[in-house]
């Protein structure tokens, strides 16, 4: 049952209608909040809601649904595989108390994992909202969540990349070089994985053809996808293609998936008919899903919820079907829902953060459009902060620019300067790979070889006219 809450403060005395409400004020301030009409009203308001959510028991969450139990498969999700004896640790908490608990050394990596099951997206949206980012940044780095398909992701101290070479027009020749010029940069670990600029079945398997034929002929041990709707990946799988990962876009209400024309059974589906492939060498987590905030807003689907909090929901899909890879893309829907690299930054922060938490395998596609208030110092400065707190991966797009979705993010090179400059490796299999095929000459200190790879010389060759 829904109840208020209130907090006084001097001679004034704030109310807050419902749950909803306050964790909608106690929410750090951007743009898209404030479009949907939740914003805190000031800075004291939302100091007062966030001093006010501090002191709410974490049971609250579970017996008051911000979206009716009847209502949305999401929050029946949520609250018919919540694990009561892996809660039992932290029942005792309020908001305040889980965050000083996640920042003390009794919450170490281990612990965390055993109890990431009895975490709701709720509570982990709540507790993000009194944290400020060297709070989100360090409990994150503490929180392990390995996956693996052809190669391991995730492991403490490895930064992977997705390998992303989309072309305007699913050029074969353009993508083909731009695969090669990322895997010459050691970029491509996570996956190799192209959004088609012809959404069908037909123009999927080609483009899947296609990244097969490339890691077959290099024996490279990574996966690829094709960013396609998951309904048609499972007509792909039926067809017979070379399908490694099955991809989706996610939001965190059932009437935000079924904008995007899927809902739960539609992704238990895809799982079951990849998982039959058995194309994995090392592991068998063969689902990708993209998210971002605002997405739920944008689909007039949030149910009076602010944006972080539907995002979060939203790993709660994610963590049922065990995914290889999850991506926030952060900055991607515009300022009208992050309106700056300030926002875009804490917004990172926060569903790396939360994901991790919750025990999802979170990358980042650290990003903004061309009329955000933002730019690369921005982008650079994110990346650093998700390459400390211990992101799986993120984007690897020839010269940060995607020309195909017209929008910035992350190239090779800053990739590479992550892994330089924090010290960070690939996956541990793909290490071993741009060893062997002397792409790398020290992997350990990240140089590239000078000369290019014979297997790659001759291929070029070949593709030129010469022989092979």
């Amino acid at each position: 049952m829904s109840q208020s809450y209130r907090y006084t403060l001097g001679s004034k005395t704030y109310q807050f209608n419902n749950l909803a409400q306050l964790m909608a004020k106690a929410t750090p301030q951007r743009s898209g909040d404030s479009l949907a009409g939740v914003i805190a009203s000031s800075a004291e308001e939302r100091a007062v809601a966030q001093m006010t959510l501090a002191e709410v028991p974490l049971k609250t969450f579970l017996n008051d649904a911000l979206i009716p139990y009847e209502d949305d498969e999401i929050t029946r999700l949520i609250i018919d595989e919540h694990d009561t004896n892996a809660f039992a640790a932290i029942a005792h908490l309020t908001v305040g108390d889980f965050r000083n608990w996640l920042l003390s050394d009794h919450a170490t990596s281990h612990v965390l994992a055993t109890i990431r099951a009895g975490i709701t997206p709720e509570m982990a949206a709540a507790v993000s909202k009194i944290m400020r980012n060297q709070d989100l940044i360090l409990v994150a780095k503490k929180c392990h969540v390995t996956t693996a398909f052809r190669n391991t992701i995730g492991l403490p101290g490895h930064l992977s990349t997705r390998l992303q070479p989309n072309h305007p027009t699913d050029n074969v020749n353009g993508i083909a070089a731009s695969i090669l010029d990322g895997l010459l940069y050691g970029s491509g670990d996570a996956v190799i994985g192209i959004n088609p600029a012809t959404d069908n079945v037909a123009q999927a398997i080609k483009l899947m053809r296609l990244m097969d034929d490339v890691i077959e002929k290099y024996q490279i041990p990574t996966q690829s996808c094709v960013l396609t709707h998951v309904t048609n990946t499972i007509e792909c799988i039926e067809a017979g293609a070379p399908v490694d990962l099955v991809f989706q876009s996610i939001g965190g209400t059932e009437a935000t998936n079924s904008s995007f024309g899927f809902n739960l059974n539609t992704l238990a589906e895809a799982q079951d008919a990849a998982q039959s492939l058995k194309r994995g060498t090392v592991g068998n987590n063969v689902m990708y899903f993209e998210t971002g905030q605002g997405s739920s807003l944008s689909a007039n689907a949030h149910h009076g919820l602010d944006q972080q909090t539907c995002e979060t929901r939203a790993y709660a899909v994610a963590r049922k079907f065990k995914p290889l890879l999850v991506n926030t893309v952060v900055g991607f829907i515009g300022p009208e829902y992050l309106f700056d690299g300030k926002e875009i930054t804490r917004a990172g922060l926060e569903d790396h953060f939360c994901a991790k938490l919750l025990g999802v395998p979170m990358g980042c596609d650290v990003c903004y459009t061309n009329h955000a208030e933002a730019d690369q110092n921005d982008m650079d400065n994110l990346l650093t902060l998700l390459g400390v707190a211990g992101c799986s991966f993120v984007m690897g797009i020839p010269g940060s620019d995607d020309i195909m979705l017209n929008y910035q993010t992350t190239s090779f090179h800053d990739a590479l300067y992550a892994r330089r400059v924090l010290g960070l490796r690939p996956a541990p299999e793909f290490e071993l790979w741009l060893a062997k095929m002397n792409i790398m000459t020290d992997t350990q200190q990240h140089i590239l070889s000078d000369t290019l790879p014979s297997q790659f010389a001759r291929s070029l060759k070949a593709l030129s006219g010469g022989q092979p």
